[in-house]
């Protein structure tokens, strides 16, 4: 392993169930790994055992337990995360949600995963859109580099923020083939066990106002009295981590068994519920990447999205588009199921494309980035 000074990477903002900045850094750090950057992992202390193991060649740092708590985590970054990027005479730091120590005294990268506090407000809780459009700001103005993971967040940005986010590196996330993958039938079978039907239309993302799941449900549940005879037992299975969406509770009560909300899916049991499915629905309102998006095409499966941010992006001509509307969404869902050969097509094109989205890829755009500020400079309060 190369002895040149290590890039700090702050792994702290990894939630206890993994999802958001979790996924990013979980695929992210075993692929700088596996480049050869020389990495300090700073993390929690339950997340320490994995990254030593994704990460071997990584130094890796658990941080006191009190940086569980939010209101530390933010006070140990200014502080903590500087001492020990000087103690190892890091490189970079690179801080990879929203945030960034503004005392470093060497170059910071800061990951900016999306613009919607921006352009989509609304969809955010009143503190979020207050804390992450300030640190954007920020980041935008102080930070050695920025990465975005689409260029339609960097023109988002650039428009709320100003030219200076034109400056912002593009590196696309991966999909992790070692999970998303075209199901066994062994797979899909559990996945059948889950749905408790053959049939079902597949959600996979946090259930929150962006995702657009209230018009998802409206719209399945009115395109079931359209189905042919085949899928008259289909049902909207919705899996993932429930966020703050008021609405989709009442609307739960009255679809009754027509949606199975299965929450916090096993890994393992992803490919046959996202292969498995009749096809993946995922109106969101605004994406930074999409993520669910190309892991559901490496599947196999059949996508319908919206053409909103970076969906597009992602999706290309592999994915079929539907405005978040639930009138457009169910006449897009009873098209889709009236074309078998439709929906296959998709699932062979959506296969292709996906496997352009490595994170071997990411990884080297993040290195790149990595040299660039280290070779400009160090800022931030550098003396």
């Amino acid at each position: 392993m190369s002895a040149a000074p290590p890039i700090v990477i702050d792994a702290t903002a990894i939630p206890a169930q993994v999802g958001g900045v979790g996924r990013y850094l979980e695929q992210l750090i075993p692929a700088l790994d596996a480049l050869g950057t020389p990495l300090v992992i700073a993390c929690q202390q339950r997340d320490a055992a994995w990254i030593a193991d994704a990460a071997p060649h990584a130094r890796v740092h658990a941080v006191p337990a009190a940086v569980a708590r939010t209101a530390v985590r933010l006070l140990w970054e200014q502080v903590g995360l500087v001492l020990l990027a000087r103690r190892h005479r890091a490189a970079v730091i690179h801080s990879p949600h929203y945030t960034m120590p503004l005392l470093a005294r060497r170059p910071v990268v800061v990951t900016l995963h999306d613009a919607t506090f921006f352009s989509d407000p609304q969809l955010h809780s009143p503190v979020k859109r207050v804390f992450f459009r300030f640190w954007s700001r920020v980041s935008v103005r102080l930070a050695a580099a920025c990465i975005v993971p689409s260029a339609a967040t960097r023109s988002e940005l650039e428009r709320f923020v100003g030219p200076r986010a034109a400056a912002c590196a593009v590196a696309h996330h991966g999909v992790d083939t070692s999970v998303f993958r075209p199901p066994t039938p062994a797979q899909i079978e559990r996945a059948r066990s889950l749905a408790g039907t053959p049939h079902w239309i597949a959600f996979l993302g946090t259930i929150e106002p962006r995702k657009n799941v209230p018009a998802l449900i409206r719209a399945v549940l009115a395109a079931r009295t359209e189905l042919d005879d085949r899928f008259a037992d289909a049902v909207l299975v919705l899996a993932g981590a429930r966020g703050w969406d008021t609405e989709v509770d009442e609307l739960l009560r009255e679809a009754g068994d027509r949606v199975r909300v299965l929450g916090y899916v096993d890994r393992d049991d992803l490919p046959g519920l996202l292969g498995g499915s009749l096809l993946v629905a995922y109106p969101s309102l605004g994406e930074g990447f999409g993520l669910p998006v190309v892991e559901a095409m490496a599947c196999g499966a059949a996508v319908l999205t919206t053409r909103r941010l970076a969906l597009p992006e992602v999706g290309g001509d592999a994915v079929a588009y539907a405005e978040p509307s639930s009138e457009s969404i169910r006449a897009a869902i009873v098209a889709l199921l009236a074309d078998d050969d439709h929906r296959s097509e998709l699932g062979r094109r959506g296969r292709e494309r996906a496997a352009r989205f490595t994170w071997s890829a990411a990884a080297e755009a993040h290195a790149a980035v990595y040299t660039r500020a280290r070779e400009g400079g160090t800022q931030n309060g550098a003396g």
